[in-house]
């Protein structure tokens, strides 16, 4: 129960139908849809239109999309990877032939082909009832008649602001004069505005093909890059098969590779092997946790890639056999070391949403550019940014991560859904790029280990340790009352750069017919139900 003498937000509550996202406009706009007879599906995709606008630091159409639902509350989820691939002509010898000795987040090399677009408009139709144009609507009005910043949006164009300087699209775009807008100043997107209205009108071809599809090919050949119109003319998505596991009882549902959802599994399988703290911020059990993830994500970088290479990944970083052999390499004294890891690179940002209608369709939705505004590179004519998805390619030969011509890179985006006795329980994200597989399996902990509400959940102070490294950013409150106790321990110890992740979630109480939601305090959005 919460204590009301502390600061902190209670559960959202509702019967017909919740939306919780990381913006109060799009939450508002979720709940509208939802209120007008539209389906979970359309609710998420139009608040994912109205993010792109308002917060589109974290995400937008120039990104990618994952997204689980479960038709009429039902255990049986369908997965969808919304995530694009790199052009045709881009090979490993084409970047070193550019002079690429790495992949640098404003290089067009960075960019795949933005999946985003294609996925909301197969969505909609499979799994909605209004039309792309109903949808995309406030956010069109938004980006044309202006929207004001948030506290979040600010700080992270704040922090963001060299990079935008860089781009004189993205510069003309999201800062005034040059600096960073005020809290409650407008700003307007009038190109992208056109080109949502395009897609409203003409689908996905509004995007792929004709003016706005020549505007971004034009602007990243024009630095450099190697995509073609055929490109985007050809991409497209795909259902998948979920992979899944069960934690306590329940049973834990996400997104196959190329996306790093079997590493929240991962995780989750070795915590398992270990009795729960009484109390979630004991310094055993949160060096568990620490020990967990750094191993889990060891694994990650060294075996996770595009679904479409070959091998059985899933099954061998699943199999007992893997979980024991990581699990025993914990010792509450002291930090592995060393640790192995390959080409890791740092967290970054996105947006999640979750949705539920009175039907009790779920819907989990995360959709990103990756880092804060993504490679700062702007298509001048349609307004679109571009995402930097494929930083997280490897430059080595041979490794199944490996940037390639037609190929995915590995996704840190990744949606969940929580199932058991045949139905679905809860659907939830955590946000965040590299600290989102940690983030969900530390979410579930709090939840099924000490019996958290989403909220109280969401509210405890975080801590994650950087991949490939024993440094742990840690949330000031846990600092003080943890940080000397692990740098013990052989960690190092770091305030993390800006709040980890984000989470949103929505608890569906069948016994009551009641939804319960939670929105994170690190972000400036809510959970909403009626």
């Amino acid at each position: 129960m919460r204590d009301f003498e502390f600061p902190g937000r209670s559960l959202a509550i509702g019967r017909h139908g919740m939306a919780a996202t990381s913006h109060p406009t799009a939450t508002l706009t979720a709940v509208e849809v939802l209120k007008a007879g539209g389906t979970a599906m359309d609710a998420a995709v139009a608040a994912c239109a109205v993010q792109c606008v308002v917060e589109a630091g974290s995400t937008g159409i120039g990104g990618d999309c994952f997204a689980l639902m479960a038709p009429a509350g039902s255990d049986r989820i369908v997965a969808y990877n919304g995530s694009g691939h790199t052009p045709a002509a881009l090979t490993l010898e084409a970047v070193a032939a550019a002079g690429a000795s790495a992949l640098e987040r404003r290089s067009p090399h960075v960019v795949t082909v933005p999946g985003a677009v294609d996925a909301w408009t197969l969505l909609v139709a499979d799994h909605g009832r209004m039309s792309m144009a109903e949808l995309l609507a406030p956010a069109v009005e938004l980006a044309r008649e202006g929207y004001a910043i948030t506290p979040r949006v600010a700080t992270d164009i704040g922090n963001q602001r060299d990079l935008l300087l860089a781009d004189p699209f993205a510069r003309r775009t999201f800062l005034a004069d040059g600096e960073t807008p005020r809290v409650g100043s407008l700003q307007r997107q009038p190109e992208l505005a056109t080109t949502l209205e395009a897609i409203g009108c003409e689908g996905r071809d509004g995007f792929y093909r004709g003016a706005v599809a020549q505007d971004m090919v034009a602007r990243l050949r024009e630095l450099g890059g190697l995509h073609a119109l055929e490109d985007f003319a050809t991409a497209t998505g795909e259902y998948v098969e979920p992979i899944s596991d069960t934690y306590r009882g329940w049973t834990v549902h996400e997104c196959p590779p190329n996306g790093q959802g079997i590493v929240a599994l991962v995780i989750l399988k070795i915590l398992e092997r270990f009795e729960p703290a009484s109390d979630p911020l004991d310094v055993d059990g949160l060096h568990v946790v620490v020990e967990a993830t750094r191993l889990a994500y060891a694994a990650r970088d060294a075996c996770v890639a595009d679904s479409a290479v070959p091998g059985a990944i899933v099954d061998h970083l699943l199999s007992d056999t893997m979980i024991d052999a990581l699990a025993a390499r914990i010792d509450l004294g002291r930090a592995i070391d060393p640790l192995p890891v390959l080409d890791a690179v740092e967290h970054s940002d996105t947006v999640y949403i979750s949705t539920v209608d009175k039907d009790r369709n779920a819907v989990s939705f995360i959709n990103s550019i990756f880092h804060p505004y993504g490679s700062g590179i702007v298509a001048p004519r349609s307004g679109v940014l571009f995402h930097n998805r494929g930083q997280s390619f490897s430059t080595v030969a041979g490794h199944p991560n490996a940037i390639g011509p037609r190929k995915r890179p590995m996704h840190t985006i990744i949606p969940g859904m929580v199932t058991r006795d045949g139905r679905v329980a809860m659907s939830f994200g955590v946000m965040g790029g590299h600290y989102q597989a940690m983030g969900h399996a530390h979410l579930l902990s709090k939840i099924f280990d000490h019996g958290l509400d989403l909220q109280s959940a969401m509210d405890m102070p975080r801590l994650f340790p950087l991949p490939g490294t024993a440094t742990i950013e840690m949330e000031s409150r846990l600092r003080a009352r943890l940080g000397e106790a692990l740098e013990h321990r052989g960690f190092r110890v770091i305030p993390p750069k800006w709040a980890i992740g984000g989470a949103q979630a929505i608890w569906i109480d069948w016994e009551n017919g009641t939804l319960l939601g939670g929105s994170d305090h690190r972000k400036d959005g809510c959970a909403l139900g009626f």
